[in-house]
């Protein structure tokens, strides 16, 4: 007898699949979703299909005070300065540590007349009540109120370190600092401004146009 000798069999030639065959179907549908939501925005009818949603969850604005006042807001000025704030590190780069912000800060300054210090020695009556005088404390300045529609930030330049310590923080590219500083620059200029004169003006006309629609012939306003 002829002995048949058993072949082995040869091993089946497998098709390897790319890596990124390999990956789970749950990935790559999720890339997919978020290459075809970059895109979709190109197509007609389809740009809002992955588009952002704002909602604003605020609560409810509460009254903390109300308070009664006792001057009369005679003129408001305008004002505008632009911010150059530089913060330098000793011995080290500004590409290192240091930080330089351009900031565009505008805001209003009123100046008011102050009522409530008025009493019966700051008004005088003749006896036939033709003439008056009333006696006003000079008019003031009030805050400087930075307006944040016409405020903003026209260039940041920071460091390394700067960078790196933005990201950790939770308020990062802080605008206090050029905030207060733009601030306490309109308060300058409007005290070099005629604010106080323009007011004092405005509070006269307001006054000899009040009293004289009650029968007054001669009303004289002065600030002492």
């Amino acid at each position: 007898m002829t002995s048949t000798e058993a072949h082995p069999e040869k091993p089946r030639s497998r098709t390897r699949l790319p890596r990124w065959g390999r990956l789970p179907l749950a990935l790559v549908v999720v890339a997919a979703l978020l290459f075809a939501g970059s895109r979709l925005d190109l197509l007609p009818g389809f740009g809002d299909l992955f588009g952002e949603e704002t909602n604003d969850r605020t609560g409810p604005t509460l009254l903390e005070s109300i308070q009664d006042l006792d001057r009369y807001e005679a003129a408001s000025g305008n004002f505008q300065v632009v911010v150059d704030l530089e913060k330098d590190a000793k011995f080290l780069p500004d590409a290192i540590r240091g930080t330089r912000t351009l900031y565009v800060g505008a805001g209003t300054v009123s100046s008011y007349v102050d009522f409530s210090g008025i009493g019966e020695q700051s008004v005088q009556v003749n006896e036939e009540r033709t003439a008056a005088t009333i006696r006003l404390p000079h008019a003031r300045l009030g805050e400087p109120a930075l307006d944040p529609e016409r405020s903003y930030a026209v260039s940041k330049e920071r460091g390394l370190l700067d960078r790196l310590g933005d990201l950790f923080s939770d308020n990062p590219a802080d605008e206090h600092a050029v905030n207060k500083l733009a601030a306490r620059h309109i308060g300058d200029a409007a005290k070099e401004s005629e604010l106080t004169v323009r007011a004092e003006k405005n509070t006269t006309g307001m006054l000899q146009g009040l009293l004289r629609s009650l029968g007054f012939t001669e009303v004289k306003v002065v600030y002492a």
